[in-house]
């Protein structure tokens, strides 16, 4: 759909999508900086207090991230009582708004229980690593409700993974894929900022050293995953596209794919260069983002193109009707135009 023809629910959705990518960045620099632990042993207050007195550099850091979750948390609140003002009950939307703002109440309860656990800053526990991985697999599952809220408030027809059980099975695997990649990403970069390495050379030699931390011995898998996630990824995108080739397929499916290959190459870059913190963020915001398009591909090619009546037309017309034909929707694989 053109971009002047969505709605404003859709246009707010989007942009909660983008601004949740960049409060997750900056809870990686959270990570990254140590600064986990600025407000202390406290949640929802910082150091006991609402507001800090004489904070440091750590607590601005660490409170920062939690006003910056905080208004996601609101937005996405907001997005659910949008949604169900202007789509009627059985709209994808609707239900996609409701499932975000649940897994945003755990990303809350997840944040504050590393911080009243005290599983921030140098704490090297199993429980901190099990922890971070719940946390990415949850982040992920938020930003993937979020998107969908946002694709289909633009107009896309809901999923039906039983019309297609092969294209849901070959979307399934590197969906699972990109999760272990995640997963082991995270307990890699929590290794990465406890064990850091002055060179590469001297990372590997830790890596492989008998009685090395197992955050350091779990470090070396997470490049070996990540290429062969990458290699699938990009080889069911590619079957993706004969099986579904409408226009939207083909361009999500092509941008998941170039996304996976750019974020494992940061990846790399990100070890050679034993993770900067700034390659340790544009390595995240791009795995993020290729999840998302990876999610959306698999919401175009399963999208059931019998169901674009008006069951799940907004309750009130657009706020202009578009006399283009390339602005009408088509059946799915695109929009009319789209060739």
């Amino acid at each position: 759909m053109a971009a002047a023809t969505l709605r404003p629910v859709a246009r707010f959705a989007w942009a909660l999508v983008v601004y949740d990518v960049a409060v997750v960045g900056w809870g990686a620099y959270v990570r990254a900086t140590g600064a986990g632990a600025g407000c202390g042993r406290h949640w929802p207050t910082c150091t006991g207090d609402l507001i800090p007195r004489s904070p440091a550099v750590a607590t601005l850091v660490e409170l920062s991230h939690r006003v910056s979750s905080a208004i996601a948390f609101l937005m996405t609140a907001a997005v659910l009582v949008w949604t169900i003002l202007e789509f009627p009950r059985r709209h994808p939307a609707r239900r996609a708004a409701a499932v975000a703002t649940g897994l945003m109440v755990g990303e809350a309860l997840i944040g504050a229980g590393l911080v009243l656990f005290s599983l921030v800053a140098r704490d090297v526990s199993l429980k901190r690593a099990l922890s971070i991985c719940l946390h990415l697999i949850n982040t992920f599952f938020l930003l993937a409700a979020t998107a969908l809220t946002a694709w289909w408030a633009s107009g896309a027809p809901p999923v039906r993974l039983r019309n297609r059980p092969a294209t849901a099975t070959l979307l399934g695997v590197p969906l699972a894929a990109m999760i272990a990649v995640g997963a082991s990403g995270a307990v890699t970069a929590l290794g990465d900022t406890l064990f850091p390495a002055p060179s590469l050379g001297v990372g590997l030699a830790r890596d492989f050293a008998p009685g090395a931390h197992f955050l350091v011995r779990l470090r070396v898998l997470h490049p070996v995953i990540a290429l062969l996630a990458t290699a699938v990824v990009v080889a069911c995108a590619t079957l993706t596209r004969r099986l579904r080739p409408g226009g939207a397929v083909q361009v999500l499916s092509r941008g998941a794919a170039m996304l996976v290959v750019l974020q494992t190459a940061a990846g790399l870059v990100d070890l050679t260069l034993s993770a900067p913190v700034a390659m340790q963020l544009v390595h995240v915001v791009l795995a993020d983002v290729a999840w998302i398009v990876l999610v959306l591909t698999a919401a175009a090619a399963l999208a059931d193109d019998s169901l674009t009546s008006e069951a799940y037309a907004p309750l009130r017309p657009p706020p202009q009707c578009a006399q283009d034909p390339r602005d009408r929707p088509a059946p799915w694989g695109g929009w009319a135009g789209e060739e």
